[in-house]
This record gives structure tokens, C-alpha cells and sequence, in this order.
């Protein structure tokens, strides 16, 4: 029983030793195939929780410091998008929404095992703009207004500063190769412009400028990570 106990032992230091994993590298450069993530708020949108399907939406470099690392993440989306303004009855907009960001920050890893929970801490700039033609969809304030029935073009744009703390694990199949796993809330403190131009002869504009915070949730993560530059 003692030498069976004591080959357990052995076995386990031996995984343990091997299993420095990504620690024995200098830098590893990462790639995000998906991302469940919430935009920020679009004028007074009323689902702007819900939350976005964003595939390889984002790439990260990180530089090794046994269990420390050095992160630099960029991430970038760029699609269609249609939202109500208030209410459906109120506003409909509809156009391209894009939103890119970047970040710098540390990692700390709590073991070098073939699974590795780890904590994060992300700082940087995000930027956030929608683009296209919002309409009336309030036909009583169309009869009493015939100027509101008007499609006008919009844009309204977000940029300013965002922290973010990450919690997330990777599982090292191979000693060159993470695959990982992560979660965020954001906060980002922005300066918003709202601007709208009437399809009219004079091409009418209204402008609105505001400072706002909002957190941000995004519930899941994930992608492959290669580790480059061996120090063993």
C-alpha cells in the first residue's frame, strides 16, 4: 500500500512538473473565436441589455512573467443593426453599428497546471458608433406634425474609457496550445454626441452631447492561445 501511495505521489509530481505549460514561454498570441458580449446603449434603447454573438471578434498578445502576464487586447465588430428608440411605437432606427476597443492589462495565474484559473485586469479606449436613418413610428404625432413622419439620418458615437476585470481558465492540451475561457464586466465612462439631419432642403441638424457611465456585461469568452518563444 505504501508503494503504491508513493508511485501515486511520484506520478503526480511528474504531471506537475512537466505541466509548467505556458510559463515556460515568453509570449503567447491569442485569438477570440467567440464572444457573447453587451453593446453599449444606443440612445434610449430599451433592450440594451440583451446581449451580441461576436465570432473572431478579437486578438490578444501576451508577454510571460512566470505567473504574471503582460496582456495588449484589441477586439473590433462591425454589423447591421435595428433597434426601437423608446418604445415600437415611439422611434425605428436602423443602419451599422461598429465598436472597437484597446485594452492593456496583467494576468495573474493561480497554478501552471493543465487547468489554470486566472485572474485579469484590462484598462484602455473604446470606441462606438452607429450609423443609418431613424423614423417616426408614432402615427398620431404624424397627423398632428407632418414634419415628423420624416426619416432623418442618424449617427451617434461613444468614445472614452473603460476597466474591465476578467475572471477565466485554461486547459493546456499541449505544452505550445491554451484553449481558454472567459467572462468580464466592463465599465466604460464616455463622451456621447448624438447627431440627426433632416432629409430636407436646408438639411436640418440637431445636436446633443452627453458624459455617461454604464457597466457592461460579457458572459463568456473563448478562443485558442499559442505560446511562442521557449526560455527552458
Amino acid at each position: 500500500m505504501k508503494r503504491f501511495l508513493l508511485c501515486v505521489i511520484l506520478s503526480i509530481s511528474s504531471i506537475a512538473a512537466i505541466a509548467q505549460m505556458s510559463g515556460n514561454y515568453n509570449y503567447s498570441i491569442g485569438i477570440r473565436g467567440y464572444s457573447l458580449v453587451q453593446m453599449p446603449k444606443l440612445l434610449d434603447e430599451p433592450n440594451s441589455s440583451y446581449f451580441n454573438s461576436a465570432p473572431f471578434s478579437g486578438v490578444m498578445v501576451k508577454f510571460n512573467d512566470n505567473q504574471i502576464a503582460y496582456r495588449l487586447n484589441g477586439s473590433f465588430y462591425n454589423r447591421s443593426k435595428k433597434f426601437y428608440n423608446n418604445c415600437m411605437t415611439c422611434e425605428e432606427a436602423n443602419g451599422k453599428l461598429m465598436d472597437y476597443s484597446f485594452k492593456i492589462g496583467f494576468e495573474k495565474n493561480f497554478n501552471y497546471a493543465h487547468v489554470q484559473p486566472y485572474f485579469a485586469l484590462d484598462i484602455g479606449y473604446r470606441y462606438n458608433r452607429f450609423s443609418g436613418d431613424i423614423e417616426n413610428r408614432n402615427d398620431l404625432k404624424a397627423v398632428a406634425n407632418a414634419a415628423a413622419a420624416e426619416t432623418l439620418k442618424l449617427e451617434t458615437t461613444k468614445s472614452g474609457f473603460v476597466a474591465s476585470p476578467v475572471v477565466g481558465v485554461k486547459i493546456n492540451p499541449i505544452e505550445q496550445l491554451s484553449v481558454f475561457a472567459e467572462a468580464n464586466i466592463e465599465f466604460f465612462y464616455s463622451y456621447e454626441r448624438q447627431e440627426r439631419t433632416a432629409y430636407d432642403v436646408n438639411n436640418t441638424k440637431s445636436l446633443n452631447k452627453y458624459n455617461k457611465s454604464e457597466f457592461l456585461l460579457n458572459p463568456v469568452s473563448v478562443g485558442i492561445q499559442i505560446h511562442l518563444g521557449s526560455n527552458k
